[in-house]
């Protein structure tokens, strides 16, 4: 079951908790809620971008400041299933569905604490460049060594 008309299978969006290979929880804040009195849609980017950024800085030993390869985020999209809310702790699970030679496809879970079921699901692009010229380069390998690491293998 796709998107109507756009060729792309998500069924994997609705998958458990199981299927992710890394987590990292993080807490809510009351700003993050917004007129409805649930996290407004544009913060669960941060979340997303969270996950990822603590997954290569804590398992691939990412230094953002003096590394000379960057990831540049190139492509992104969610899927919303149920409200977060403040105050709220999220569980966010991570996972590379897809490893090139210079770019990266992970897929992100969002849970309500201890919930089997994501809240929400995602995926984010990120092309490897030279921190100077902005030109693709190979993913270094400490980095392509972590993310070998959250691989997700799938049979669809």
């Amino acid at each position: 079951m796709g998107l109507k008309g756009s060729g792309v299978n998500n069924e994997w969006r609705r998958d458990g908790r199981d299927q992710y290979k890394y987590y990292l929880q993080i807490p809510t804040r009351w700003i993050d809620n917004d007129l409805y009195a649930h996290v407004n849609n544009v913060n669960y980017y941060a979340f997303f971008d969270t996950v990822i950024g603590r997954y290569l800085v804590e398992e691939a030993s990412f230094d953002i400041v003096e590394d000379p390869i960057v990831g540049f985020a190139v492509e992104s999209s969610c899927s919303y299933f149920k409200p977060l809310r403040f105050p709220e702790a999220i569980d966010a699970g991570l996972r590379v569905a897809h490893l090139g030679r210079s770019s990266v496809r992970y897929e992100i879970g969002l849970f309500h604490e201890k919930d089997s079921d994501p809240s929400a699901a995602g995926y984010f692009v990120h092309v490897f460049v030279s921190r100077t010229s902005r030109n693709p380069s190979e993913i270094p390998p400490k980095i392509r060594q972590a993310l070998k690491k959250i691989v997700l293998e799938r049979d669809r």
